[in-house]
């Protein structure tokens, strides 16, 4: 639930213009909190109160009887996700590589799925993307994309009898150019190096249709789903990049707008 009310609440910030020193000013509380409560943790209901007043909008709680989980509606597909994958295989599919999305995979106990994964057997070469579109839990984006680091491309190689394995391994999370993810990889950004410590130059290598011969790479890429509206404009960077870039969309809500 906390996730939900943080982006909603980040959301209509933006909307609005509003910095988070105002916002905190309007509603009585440290910039520290407002920021917390904004990055999804954990703050008191007078808290989400008075922010939600600031913004001018009227809180409202409901309660649910656990009984009845199953009346709920499912959550429906990700559209955003969905057109990242999309984008991604349409471009870096050639002739020589193959590509798969939702890519199914098993280590002993250990199953997973690869969102995107993409093959030159004849240079050896694999790429590996992630893609998130928002961070309700950073903890498991990690372990998720850490797992699939260590057994994805042993499976893969034993399941396609590629002998001797790979030379060239490309992992990457891949993430929304938006305000709201931009704020948490900010906001935790040494986590995100240590985990994804390479620059983009392996991603961009399988984009430009060249795999690199050799190496394994973990790197971030922040990512446009949609066509830039000038051949200039870049389709994706890098980590350095995260403190100087804008957000090309607001939100979440605003991508699924975007590419629908």
């Amino acid at each position: 639930m906390r996730f939900e009310v943080a982006e909603r609440l980040r959301t209509e910030r933006n909307l609005r213009g509003m910095t988070l020193r105002t916002l905190a000013g309007r509603a009585g509380v440290s910039i520290a909190t407002a920021s917390a409560t904004e990055a999804g943790e954990t703050v008191s209901l007078e808290t989400y109160a008075r922010i939600a007043t600031a913004l001018g909008l009227r809180p409202e709680f409901v309660l649910v009887d656990p009984k009845r989980r199953h009346d709920r509606p499912r959550p429906a597909e990700d559209p955003v996700h969905a057109a990242m994958g999309d984008a991604e295989a349409a471009h870096v599919r050639r002739p020589g590589c193959q590509v798969a999305l939702d890519e199914p995979y098993q280590h002993y106990q250990f199953a997973g799925r690869a969102d995107l994964v993409a093959w030159d057997l004849e240079q050896r070469a694999l790429m590996h993307l992630e893609n998130r579109t928002r961070f309700p839990n950073l903890q498991e984006a990690f372990g998720s994309y850490n797992a699939k680091r260590a057994y994805l491309p042993g499976v893969l190689a034993q399941r396609l009898g590629l002998r001797g394995g790979w030379r060239s391994v490309t992992h990457a999370m891949v993430v929304l150019w938006s305000s709201e993810v931009l704020h948490v990889v900010r906001l935790r950004e040494a986590s995100f190096r240590a985990v994804c410590p390479d620059p983009p130059d392996a991603f961009a290598a399988w984009w430009a249709g060249e795999p690199r011969e050799s190496g394994i790479a973990s790197t971030l890429v922040i990512f446009d789903p949609l066509e830039g509206l000038r051949a200039t404009r870049r389709r994706f960077v890098g980590l350095d990049d995260v403190r100087s870039i804008r957000p090309r969309y607001a939100g979440y809500a605003d991508a699924a707008h975007a590419v629908a």
